[in-house]
């Protein structure tokens, strides 16, 4: 008679390490004779599961025809095992088979917590009645036992015959605790292994030695368990993105962050170009507009965050705008990506959305010219038809509401972009078309409310008088060119306070740059310290600036207390270049003669020299007019970019005051050029920059550029600060600076006189 190897049966009393995790696991038949429990447990010992492991490999446990089941085969003995099953099963000479009792068996010690719900080893049934005398017996004895059929004559689940040939695999089992779904479907067709996969656990292929990959219903973690985690990135040792710095001042309140004024909106706009222009100056690599948008955003210089219907407190019609984060930055459409703003139901405390701004950008059908209307295309669509949802839909709400949107129109100047403020609009009217593109659009008609300055119509003004420079076609118009042919682009004259006043201003000799008389400016810089540089066609001023270039693209980088420039074809000369913007004289209501221009204007742009004669202090006349004066005590302000804003250290912060070893005055009362009508103003929108220039005879001069402190709409006057002269005690401690002359700017920092 054949022995049968030795088998050895596990028997544990608890049932606990959860789904799917144990090996084959097999209940005892309910109704075994006396004398199969008289041999194998005491007969006070309650029913416990049998674990039979017989040369058992992990992987032959898989069902690998049941799809997305992964639990090793759960069978039930039968219910009736006759005594002929237990006579065939073991031979009387089979050595004794080994039974553990596994009583207080800790699960902790089977399984590594770490790697998942689904790597236990071990299945067991909790037993319903443990008796004392089972848990006091710490290693069982040998006994004789016999093992389960291979065969079961009947399935008693499905009423299906049962095929034994098939493996231990294939039979349906009852579900066990745990057990997860679907694996009771077992006719379920196997899944055909990819062809491509090497590690397949094909049945058909015998017994598999590993784990291989995972396939559908693998338990997550077992491929990737030995997987090295990543590394994080390393921070970019360039980048000028800051997240926070808890030091940085933004000088700007809770209250002015919620809600700001212009003075707030113009110093936003004017820090955030200051980052961008530092950015383009060190030529960094990534996104220039992002990083100086989210820096300020990130550091809290932003205001008008709460959202609101109707005019932004601080942002005037027909202001201009050249980044799109700009208007976000101000509040003034909050949304970054979409031309459509909204409120949401709540934030508009009405029932529904509302729209509050568009932003026109030209790119899509039927956006009318006319100054009073605008058909605006919806959002959405191409490749498919627009829906009623999102900004569309608080469009059309706004139809009923007839709440007020703001406008915002998008121009093409010099192949950039340049957003136009226009101001409010009703939304009167929604409608669907077919686009050009074939495809549903949305259309909306917006009416321009009356009684509001002009925005869009003075871009389109201008855009006229550009167009048509030599024929000038408004009312008022007195004179074609102001500089006779000294300037490469000529210089209207008009009169729209009086149109039948003719008079021309005082009569002077136009000149293009600052004559001297043939007298130098002693500004105390030894000529034998220049150090030739063979940069840019051997450009000395290069290194008298730092290595840097102060302008980028033709704009002021920052202000210093001294720019260097030379002669020839420098890169970095500026003055003596004549106009580069449409410039006009005009008649103001209350100033004299005024400046404007023709083309919107972006801050650091250089506008013009303030030519005129050099003079000492005692060649200057009392009653010169058009005199400028370095001495002279100016309001106080900030342009150049914080360091904080880009990583880098507040010491490194380059100071804006003007370090001029003698005192420079200039007098454009008898020869000039346009700087000499820019008036006075105690809140300007340019500033002047001394500069030191090097003539290619090695004389070196000192001159002063006029500079856009912040953007400047079309027809906008052009002003800058005079400064004052005067200073009065009224006590030990306080001095007054007063002017010789009135002021008449009436901006809301006025000091009441200049000069």
């Amino acid at each position: 008679m054949v022995s049968t190897p030795p088998t050895l049966l596990m028997l544990f009393d608890d049932g606990d390490a959860g789904p799917s995790t144990g090996l084959v696991h097999r209940e005892k038949s309910d109704a075994v004779n006396e004398e199969a429990h008289a041999t194998s447990v005491s007969p006070h010992a309650p029913p416990q599961t049998l674990w039979l492991l017989d040369n058992f490999n992990i992987e032959d446990s898989y069902d690998r025809d049941a799809g997305s089941s992964t639990d090793p085969v759960h069978r039930e003995r039968s219910d009736a095992v006759n005594e002929e099953a237990h006579a065939t099963s073991i031979p009387p000479h089979a050595p004794p088979q080994t039974l553990w009792l596994l009583d207080n068996f800790n699960i902790e010690d089977s399984y590594d917590r770490d790697a998942g719900p689904s790597t236990s080893p071990i299945d067991r049934e909790a037993s319903h009645e443990v008796n004392e005398d089972a848990h006091a017996t710490s290693a069982p004895p040998h006994v004789m036992v016999s093992p389960l059929q291979n065969r079961r004559p009947f399935d008693q689940f499905n009423n299906q015959p049962y095929d034994a040939s098939a493996g231990p695999s294939t039979g349906p089992g009852k579900r066990g605790r745990g057990r997860p779904k679907g694996s009771k479907n077992g006719s379920r067709k196997p899944k055909k292994p990819k062809a491509y996969d090497n590690n397949s656990n094909d049945a058909s292929a015998g017994t598999s030695s590993g784990l291989g990959k995972r396939r559908c219903g693998r338990p997550k973690g077992l491929k990737n368990r030995s997987r090295k985690p990543k590394k994080p990135k390393a921070d970019d040792p360039n980048s000028k993105m800051v997240i926070s710095c808890p030091d940085f001042d933004s000088r700007i309140t809770e209250a002015e962050r919620e809600s700001g004024n212009q003075e707030i909106v113009d110093s936003i706009l004017m820090r955030f170009d200051a980052v961008r222009r530092r950015l383009c100056q060190l030529n960094y690599r990534k996104d220039k507009i992002l990083t100086a948008s989210t820096n300020c955003m990130n550091l809290g210089v932003r205001t008008n965050m709460t959202r609101r219907i109707g005019p932004i407190p601080g942002v005037q019609v027909g202001d201009i705008f050249y980044y799109w984060c700009e208007m976000c930055l101000v509040g003034l459409h909050r949304n970054t990506a979409g031309g459509i703003d909204s409120l949401l139901a709540k934030e508009s405390g009405v029932d529904g959305p509302a729209a509050t701004s568009v932003v026109t950008s030209g790119k899509y059908d039927n956006e009318t010219e006319d100054l009073e209307t605008l058909i605006y295309s919806g959002h959405g669509g191409k490749p498919c038809d627009q829906v009623l949802q999102r900004g569309n839909r608080a469009l059309e709400a706004s139809v009923r509401r007839r709440n007020e949107v703001r406008v915002i129109r998008g121009e093409l100047y010099n192949n950039e972009k340049v957003y136009i403020y226009d101001g409010l609009y009703l939304v009167s009217d929604c409608w669907q078309v077919t686009g050009k593109s074939g495809f549903k659009e949305y259309r909306f008609k917006l009416l321009r409310k009356p009684d509001q300055p002009p925005g869009y119509a003075i871009w389109k003004l201008v855009e006229n008088l550009r167009n048509h420079e030599l024929i000038d076609p408004r009312q008022g118009f007195i004179l074609g060119d102001l500089s006779f042919g000294e300037e490469g682009l000529r210089v209207p004259l008009v009169n729209e306070v009086d149109e039948e006043d003719k008079t021309i201003p005082d009569d002077f000799d136009y000149i293009r740059s600052q004559c001297y008389s043939g007298m130098m400016n002693d500004v105390n810089v030894d000529s034998q310290s220049l150090v030739q540089s063979y940069i840019h066609q051997n450009c000395t001023c290069i290194l008298k600036n730092c290595g840097q270039l102060p302008y980028h693209n033709n704009i002021l980088v920052c202000r210093k207390p001294l720019i260097y420039e030379c002669g020839g074809s420098c890169p970095t000369r500026m003055v003596e270049t004549g106009l580069k913007l449409h410039l006009e004289v005009f008649k103001t209501s209350n100033c004299g003669w005024g400046l404007r221009s023709w083309d919107p204007i972006r801050a650091g742009t250089f506008i013009c020299e303030f030519a005129g004669v050099s003079k000492t202090k005692e060649e200057v006349e009392e009653d010169d007019d058009y005199l400028f004066d370095t001495s002279r005590i100016n309001h106080s302000f900030r342009w150049n970019y914080e360091p904080e804003l880009l990583c880098e250290d507040a010491c490194e912060q380059v100071s804006e005051d003007a370090n001029l070893p003698t005192q420079v005055l200039i007098s454009a009362k008898e020869k000039g050029n346009v700087g000499r009508f820019m008036n006075h103003n105690c809140w300007p929108n340019v500033f002047w920059q001394p500069i030191e220039y090097e003539d290619n005879n090695g004389h070196i001069y000192v001159r002063i550029g006029l500079f856009a402190m912040k953007h400047i709409p079309p027809m906008t006057e052009l002003t800058y600060d005079y400064g004052v002269s005067c200073v009065e005690k009224t006590g030990e401690d306080e001095v007054i600076y007063k002017g010789k002359k009135i002021c008449l700017c009436g901006s809301v920092k006025c000091r009441g006189s200049f000069g």
